[in-house]
């Protein structure tokens, strides 16, 4: 479907917020291509049963472990990267062998209708849905019971699914975002981290859950990292970056104005950017942004960089760790003792160090959050894990039958010692 109708989803996507032929070709066709290729050559070894060493007396029960599907599944994806985390889960959830509901975000319109008009042409319609509609037809999914829910957004919108799922005990898989810092060490190469950082940043225009949120910069280095990211600026976007067809734009007014109030209150220095034309905003740098600044109220979700002033690595580890759990924790640090200070001293989804964004380009390493940034994990493996189950079995065939006589009454203490004789073991003094 992907492959034949490519053209037609980049179209869609850019009609909805004009993303690059660039970020739509790698980061959401190719991916979804790869990914379901992938998915169909390690089917087989995903779903075989799994055999279980156990003692050998246990042997002639055959204790085996089988991948079962959960059943039927909600998938609720959002707007900013429509192909991929509405595909992605969906891959995940026809290899576990779910029937499924994919419910694509109102917000991309062009999209969510072109899936909605292809999907009943390559797949069997009795076995998979897409359901368009926006907040009624959401909540009326809602009300159903299904089998497993995948939601990809914001928190106060999983807060409500949750509560939904709790009617019937539904599992969920929730991937949230978050506000995703970046921690700078002071001997890193500030050049390089700059460019990296606003590489990240400019990903569909900072429409994306894993975006680099803040800075934490050493307080004495924050001019240069600022004119690292103005010089790097200029190379991306040399006719600036309103101007340029190599950035998307915000996705809808109410998300624009958004943006504009964060920065409207903001008490921090603009040193870069700040202009907005249309549904676009430039890349903006703001300097001296103290923890209680508008702009660390939520997830930024757009193109505004925060840069955070602090003393030391440790005052950045603490910044990180009296706020919500991110679900991606950058750092730039060539340093081995630092890359383990933050490691043990932080807790996030993911750990990316010297480099922002590209840990989606791994297949083998699943994305999710921890804490207020969800639960759950994705891709491939981790994704068909979300929607299958492993049930336990055994079968004990009747020659066992002499050696199970002891478990039978009228119970004696000949049966008793044998039976608890591995719990009347003593215990070697020098254990």
């Amino acid at each position: 479907m992907v492959q034949e109708n490519a053209p037609a989803f980049a179209e869609a996507v850019a009609n909805d917020m004009s993303k690059p032929k660039l970020e739509m070709y790698s980061a959401e066709i190719a991916a979804i291509v790869q990914r379901s290729l992938i998915s169909t050559e390690k089917l087989e070894e995903w779903t075989k049963p799994t055999v279980i060493d156990v003692p050998d007396w246990q042997k002639p029960w055959s204790p085996t472990i089988y991948k079962v599907a959960k059943g039927v599944v909600l998938i609720i994806a959002p707007w900013n990267y429509p192909m991929t985390l509405s595909l992605q889960p969906f891959i995940g959830a026809i290899a576990a062998g779910c029937c499924a509901v994919v419910k694509p975000s109102e917000i991309a319109p062009n999209y969510s209708a072109l899936l909605a008009e292809l999907a009943p042409k390559y797949l069997d319609s009795n076995a998979f849905r897409i359901v368009l509609g926006g907040v009624p037809e959401t909540t009326k999914l809602l009300e159903l019971q299904w089998d497993h829910i995948c939601y990809t957004g914001n928190s106060r919108v999983a807060r409500i699914i949750a509560t939904a799922a709790a009617k019937y005990l539904t599992p969920t898989t929730l991937e949230l975002g978050g506000k995703c810092p970046v921690i700078l060490d002071p001997a890193t190469d500030i050049a390089i981290a700059a460019k990296r950082t606003l590489w990240g940043k400019a990903q569909n225009c900072g429409q994306v859950c894993v975006a680099p949120d803040y800075v934490l910069v050493p307080r004495v280095h924050q001019d240069a990292f600022i004119a690292a990211i103005k010089e790097s600026c200029s190379q991306f976007f040399p006719d600036g970056s309103l101007a340029s067809d190599s950035i998307s734009r915000i996705v809808s007014p109410e998300h624009h104005s958004r943006l504009m109030d964060l920065l409207k209150r903001t008490k921090g220095e603009v040193v870069l950017g700040g202009k907005s034309q249309g549904l676009r905003i430039e890349i903006t740098v703001v300097k001296n942004v103290l923890a209680d600044d508008s702009l660390m109220e939520e997830e930024i979700f757009g193109p505004i960089l925060p840069i955070v002033p602090v003393d030391s690595i440790q005052d950045a580890i603490n910044f990180v760790r009296e706020r919500p759990h991110p679900l991606v924790l950058y750092a730039f640090t060539e340093n081995p003792q630092v890359k383990t200070q933050i490691l043990n001293g932080t807790l996030s989804g993911s750990l990316v160090f010297n480099d922002t964004y590209m840990q989606l380009a791994v297949n083998e390493i699943p994305l999710g959050g921890v804490g207020e940034s969800g639960h759950g994990r994705q891709v491939l493996k981790y994704t068909f894990d979300e929607f299958s189950y492993e049930r336990g079995s055994i079968d004990l065939p009747k020659e066992t039958e002499p050696f199970l006589g002891m478990r039978y009454a009228p119970y004696t203490e000949e049966n008793f010692k044998s039976i608890a004789a591995p719990a009347l073991v003593q215990i070697p003094e020098e254990v």
